[in-house]
């Protein structure tokens, strides 16, 4: 039976990696599509400012597995969202899901492939991640956070690095606002609670590998702030 993989990420502002970032990971496309699998890397421009989405359209001559999806901005958390619920509604049978700023390897992503049949939710934990002391400090208040709401111990709630069963996680996305900025959050806290077959796995993570990351410290505890109140209602319709 053929598996149908899909690469998800979304990007922004991302120019100056993307087409480093598209090599790579379309490399794992066509490897899987040779192995007789069907595979797609769909990447999702959530309104650039720049010529991110100009040059995925150019490129797809060149890597005729490649989807470019061109969005109007609503932030990565609605961004993730929206191509899972893409690749869900185009019978993915799994979704890979990275970030498009060149932080992570696609050599990492084969041993979460050849286990896929045993776990449904396969997850990267960021133990030496290099993108400075203020992202390791997001890192562990999140896990005290999904600690104080949920009850539950996730090593790394957030890494943009997991593959998983589409099936599993449509039926944990019904409990996740549509908008939700933290959704690879939810979807590990979730995944967590409702005692769902994961594996973790240590990654790499490299600082970026170009441009300059849109989000700051201010903005993150913004969308903490407002996450917390989601949580809650997440919290109360899991139980």
């Amino acid at each position: 039976m053929k598996d149908r993989l899909f690469i998800v990420m979304p990007a922004y502002n991302e120019a100056e990696n993307i087409e480093e970032v598209i090599r790579q990971w379309h490399s794992v496309c066509e490897r899987i599509n040779t192995e007789g699998h069907v595979a797609k890397l769909v990447i999702a421009n959530d309104g650039s400012k720049d010529d991110t989405y100009q040059i995925m359209c150019q490129l797809q001559e060149n890597y005729p597995f490649l989807m470019p999806i061109d969005k109007p901005n609503s932030g990565h958390g609605a961004t993730v969202l929206y191509l899972y619920r893409y690749a869900i509604a185009e019978n993915a049978t799994f979704v890979f899901q990275t970030d498009s700023d060149g932080q992570t390897l696609p050599k990492e992503f084969w041993l979460m492939w050849e286990h896929r049949h045993e776990y449904d939710f396969q997850i990267g934990t960021r133990g030496g991640r290099q993108d400075g002391a203020s992202r390791v400090f997001v890192t562990k208040t999140l896990r005290l956070v999904v600690w104080l709401m949920f009850h539950v111990w996730v090593k790394d709630a957030n890494t943009p690095f997991r593959l998983m069963n589409s099936e599993r996680l449509q039926a944990l996305m019904q409990y996740i606002p549509e908008d939700f900025f933290l959704a690879n959050v939810a979807v590990s806290a979730i995944a967590v609670k409702k005692d769902e077959k994961i594996a973790w796995y240590p990654i790499t993570f490299r600082p970026r590998q170009g441009g300059v990351n849109s989000i700051n410290m201010k903005r993150i505890f913004k969308i903490g702030f407002k996450a917390l109140g989601d949580f809650r209602k997440i919290n109360r319709m899991l139980k």
